[in-house]
């Protein structure tokens, strides 16, 4: 795993490898880095942006994923607003939103990181892939 952390104010960012260990760790690093600011684990915000992690992070690594290419997720904290990024490689593949078919076991994602943020969208990153990024009201 190509690990980097980088640490400066109210700016997190790693680098984790494109695997479901790679997303499920990206989770729990957020919710460690929102305790250190001051969001408490269990608390509202901290579950959201771990549900919202969580979803961004399993679309990179199963949709977005170029084999021997990391993700990198990056929360930037404002007076107000906490965004949330998870890039990938794959730029092409951009997510729709779209209601999930009865019954069906997958496609609960996106429309649950919109539920959950105030507002969310896709950029292109400079060179290869793209960002999905996410935020949340800062209390």
């Amino acid at each position: 795993m190509n690990a980097e952390i980088t640490l400066a104010g109210f700016h997190f960012v790693q680098r984790l490898s494109a695997t479901r260990r790679g997303a499920r760790l990206a989770r729990r690093l957020v919710v460690q880095q929102l305790d250190a600011w001051g969001v408490p684990y269990g608390s509202g915000l901290s579950d959201d942006v771990a549900s919202i992690v969580a979803e961004l992070a399993a679309n990179a690594v199963l949709h977005g994923r170029v084999p021997g290419r990391d993700f990198e997720v990056r929360l930037l904290r404002f007076a107000d607003t906490l965004r949330i990024e998870v890039s990938d490689a794959r730029g092409e593949r951009r997510p729709e939103s779209c209601e999930p078919a009865e019954g069906a076991e997958s496609g609960y994602g996106l429309p649950l990181v919109a539920a959950l943020a105030a507002k969310w969208g896709v950029v292109e990153r400079s060179g290869v892939g793209k960002t999905v990024w996410a935020e949340c009201l800062w209390p």
